[in-house]
């Protein structure tokens, strides 16, 4: 494939992650659990916090298409697309929670999708290691946010609950395969501006 064809391919990608229906392999999770009572501002709450969530699934698709085009390693290159893979999966299951509410998706995804795709690309031109540090405490700050999401629910949205869980188990995978293959851990000050970049986009994805 010549770099043309690739561009064309990884162009697509951006295409079909901002604009079209994602697919799942696996059963959505919660999908045997009943839809729960919920006031009309418990819904309008929840499909936010779900919005939110697409949008972080949005960005992660970004950010392994751009670390993987510029990796040297092959076998990260896989394990970067088995990951996005999943998180495609995630893309799904958040879309049809938020067309369940009555919500919709943010307006501002292609601009969160073309920010994340740069960072991507600026973790992979630092090297290996370095690309995979940013994977795994990319991993890990999802984990807490899903943590802190989880308390944020409704009791009685198991539905909401269990998509959520399944995507944190999915999530502490993610960061343990990024150590298990040699992630150098970020200096603080990468992580902090990690969380204040995160912090910011949680805080308008929740109302655009």
């Amino acid at each position: 494939m010549n770099w043309i064809d690739g561009l064309i391919v990884e162009f697509d990608k951006g295409l079909r992650t901002v604009f079209a229906e994602a697919r799942s392999v696996r059963p959505v999770p919660g999908a045997q659990c009943p839809e729960a009572e919920m006031s009309e501002s418990e819904r309008r709450h929840v499909a936010a916090l779900m919005r939110i969530n697409h949008v972080g699934e949005v960005c992660a698709q970004a950010l392994y298409q751009g670390q993987a085009m510029t990796s040297s390693s092959a076998h990260l290159r896989a394990s970067l697309e088995e990951a996005a893979h999943e998180e495609t999966e995630h893309l799904a299951w958040t879309e049809q929670r938020i067309r369940e509410l009555g919500g919709r998706k943010s307006l501002l995804n292609p601009l969160w999708y073309a920010g994340a795709l740069a960072i991507g690309v600026a973790a992979g031109r630092c090297g290996d290691k370095w690309n995979l540090g940013f994977l795994a405490e990319t991993e890990r700050q999802v984990e807490a946010h899903l943590d802190g999401h989880l308390v944020r629910l409704p009791v009685q949205d198991q539905k909401s609950r269990a998509i959520l869980e399944q995507m944190k188990v999915d999530e502490v995978k993610h960061a343990d395969t990024a150590v298990r293959l040699g992630a150098a851990p970020l200096p603080g000050l990468v992580q902090r501006l990690m969380k204040l970049s995160a912090r910011v986009m949680t805080q308008v994805a929740y109302r655009i």
